[in-house]
């Protein structure tokens, strides 16, 4: 290295002493990082996942289709068949409606009639009530066995009195929760017990709001059996037993 030296100046009497300045003239080292061999469990090249077979495609756009043809009420999510204007005797009678085989993937067992104001508030139920409350158990829901739907009769199927909304294809009774594996949770024989009874309460809380009427076992002793839904309209909000 060359050492540079400045002189020295004096101002106002006193010394001023210039640093002296030191100039590299060395090469510098240039060191290689050192990196540690890679692993033998690394990836050495991105994975992709292996392109679908057209056969598998068709099948799934195919059943895509089937189910944009088979949607009722504008909602892909509940499939049936569009009736229309079915008609009664009497009052009795439903405008636009539709028979119902499924919602959100849950059959109904057998279809159902009912107008699409009562679908639409059913499958609301299904995806807020009844698959929430079974979850996995028996492998999911996987139907709902239905007593009612569409009848032209009165309430409580009494010989006098009002019609019930049944008779108006807005109404729909459900017994039994079918599951995947074959078993079922039925209102009749589970509504007092702890595990399955727990269920029961549970998708019966659910249906307040979705529907305007909510009948069940401890409503009166014509429901001991099933759930009565149905989607009359009150002023003061649901009425549910």
């Amino acid at each position: 290295m060359l050492v540079l030296w400045a002189g020295t100046a004096v101002a106002q009497g006193f010394p001023l002493v210039v640093p002296p300045v030191v100039v590299a003239t060395d090469t510098p080292v240039i060191r290689p990082v050192t990196r540690p061999p890679p692993s033998p469990y690394a990836v050495l090249v991105s994975l992709r996942p292996a392109v679908r077979p057209a056969s598998i495609e068709a099948a799934a756009e195919e059943r895509r289709l089937a189910r944009l043809r088979g949607q009722v009420c504008g909602d892909i999510a509940i499939q049936g068949d569009t009736l229309g204007r079915v008609e009664g005797a009497g009052a009795c009678g439903v405008s636009d409606a539709v028979r119902v085989r499924s919602v959100s993937g849950v059959a109904l067992r057998p279809a159902a009639t009912m107008d699409c104001r009562t679908a639409t508030a059913l499958k609301t139920w299904v995806n807020r009530g009844a698959i929430p409350a079974v979850r996995a158990e028996g492998g999911g829901v996987a139907s709902l066995r239905v007593v009612s739907h569409y009848a032209c009769r009165n309430r409580n199927n009494f010989a006098t009195g009002r019609l019930s909304e049944h008779a108006y294809g807005r109404a729909i009774d459900i017994a039994g929760i079918g599951l995947q594996d074959g078993s079922e949770i039925t209102v009749l024989s589970g509504w007092g017990t702890e595990d399955d009874g727990a269920q029961l309460r549970q998708m019966w809380r659910a249906a307040c709001g979705p529907f305007g009427t909510v009948l069940g076992p401890e409503a009166n002793r014509f429901h001991a059996d099933h759930f009565h839904f149905d989607t009359a309209r009150y002023r003061s909000g649901s009425y549910c037993r």
